[in-house]
């Protein structure tokens, strides 16, 4: 038992110097590292130099566009000019009533036409070329008639330029008739006299 006791101390004794060479080992270890720490010179150049001012660019009208833009009470804050839509084109000319025929003769020199401007005018003789209102007879024959208006050839028979002129005078005849009286009172009866026996109805002698 004893031997055992003794085996166990050699054993612990073995343990603590074995624990204490290593720790004797790395605080050598560390005690030169720190005075080789301490030994190193560290050069020092100063402090570093101040970084370099940014350089301010001109002022310029453009740089301000955008806050131009963005003020609501400037009346020309937006430079874009917006012009007005272009007015709608004239609506095209209405042509106007035709002339009237009166009829047609030809003494050999080629056709004449009796025509007036408008119903009720005076009419006269017009040949080719004449002038007739804003119409121009351009040319004609014993049937119909060619005119010119406003650039547009226009073509109508002597019968239907005489229809217009028919119609204006049926339109007159009618306006000329006699107007009937409406809501006339009719004319009062004549007094008539009442006998009654033999003798008129009134006041007697007395």
């Amino acid at each position: 038992m004893r031997r055992k006791l003794w085996v166990l101390d050699l054993a612990l004794l073995s343990g603590v110097i074995l624990t204490a060479t290593v720790l004797r080992q790395r605080w050598t270890e560390m005690s030169l590292r720190e005075e080789t720490l301490l030994k190193q010179v560290v050069s020092w150049n100063g402090p570093p130099p101040p970084p370099a001012i940014p350089s301010v660019s001109p002022v310029t009208a453009a740089a301000y566009l955008d806050t131009v833009q963005q003020m609501l009470f400037a009346k020309d804050r937006n430079p874009t000019v917006i012009l007005d839509p272009p007015p709608p084109p004239p609506p095209p000319p209405v042509m106007p009533p035709l002339p009237v025929s009166y009829g047609m003769l030809d003494l050999g020199s080629g056709p004449t036409a009796i025509l007036a401007e408008k119903p009720g005018a005076a009419h006269k003789g017009y040949k080719a070329g004449d002038q007739i209102g804003a119409f121009k007879i351009v040319a004609m024959n014993h049937k119909e008639i060619l005119f010119d208006w406003d650039g547009q050839p226009v073509r109508k028979t002597f019968a239907e330029l005489a229809a217009a002129k028919a119609t204006v005078m049926v339109t007159q005849s009618s306006n000329d008739a006699a107007p009937t009286l409406q809501n006339a009172p009719a004319p009062s009866p004549a007094p008539t006299t009442t006998v009654i026996g033999g003798t008129k109805a009134g006041p007697g002698a007395d």
